[in-house]
């Protein structure tokens, strides 16, 4: 008896952005296929905060997200409902960036206050109702006087979150990682982690326009930050125009997005 493994069109299409064809484990003998099973997968996508220079006092941390998603949970409509709200506030397909949005950066330097809370409230509504968990791990950039350290800080405490939920993690039977390969010295990072502690582990370059999972992921890694900052009350004006006090933003954002941390 031998064991094929394919990709399924149905019943969720990647027509639908965020959504990846389930893998399906065929069970052949000589008299054909027996049964079809789906294999039971979990998607890890991947967002960072910070980069490999110099410390700033301005950005002390470097922090990465892992969203988790167990594929067998249809989340069709939630992305499609998002879509559909992110449209009828005049955007189209657009990628939500959560950084740039608070601060009124980038593409969203015009946009007045009303509306980029509306599209942020569109990207936090989708991701509260969502069924995920997430992992998040952190080093502080001033303990790491030069790359060699920070490559070995940060490789550790990836390993050790992992570590911390290995048996969530190889309750699943493939793990296919989502990273825009936007650093690559935090490309090669996540490769060796996750080889060394799973044997079933594929990786994919991902555009943050094609998954909404990924645009969670940047929420989150955003929003983490964020409760850092809030730690020392060292919010920025913009950030307090956003959110309000710190006690504001742990009340009515943190602490909701907290829950669903694994």
């Amino acid at each position: 008896m031998r064991y094929i493994y394919g990709l399924a069109e149905k019943p969720w299409s990647t027509e639908w952005r965020g959504i990846s064809p389930p893998l399906l484990l065929f069970n052949k003998s000589k008299e054909g296929v027996l049964f079809i099973m789906a294999e039971k997968i979990l998607s890890v996508f991947i967002d960072e905060s910070g980069d490999f220079g110099a410390y700033d006092y301005h950005a002390p941390f470097y922090l990465i997200t892992m969203i988790l998603h167990n594929q067998s949970i249809d989340i069709t409509e939630n992305i499609r409902s998002l879509e559909q709200h992110v449209q009828n506030l005049g955007y189209g397909q657009h990628a939500i960036h959560t950084g740039p949005l608070i601060r009124r950066e980038s593409v969203y330097s015009h946009e007045l206050m009303e509306n980029r809370k509306k599209l942020f409230n569109a990207l936090f509504n989708f991701s509260r109702k969502l069924d995920f968990r997430y992992l998040c791990a952190v080093i502080k950039k001033s303990e790491c006087p030069d790359i060699i350290t920070m490559t070995a800080r940060l490789s550790r405490s990836i390993a050790d979150t992992l570590r911390d939920h290995l048996t969530y993690m190889e309750s699943f039977e493939h793990i296919i990682v989502y990273y825009d390969n936007g650093q690559l010295e935090l490309t090669r990072i996540l490769t060796s982690v996750f080889n060394a502690l799973f044997f079933h582990v594929e990786f994919r370059k991902v555009k943050p326009i094609d998954y909404k999972l990924f645009q969670v992921a940047d929420l989150i890694c955003t929003m983490r930050l964020l409760s850092k900052k809030a730690e020392s009350n060292s919010f920025s004006r913009s950030e307090t125009e956003f959110f309000g006090s710190v006690r504001d933003f742990k009340k009515n954002y943190w602490k909701i997005l907290s829950k669903k941390q694994l």
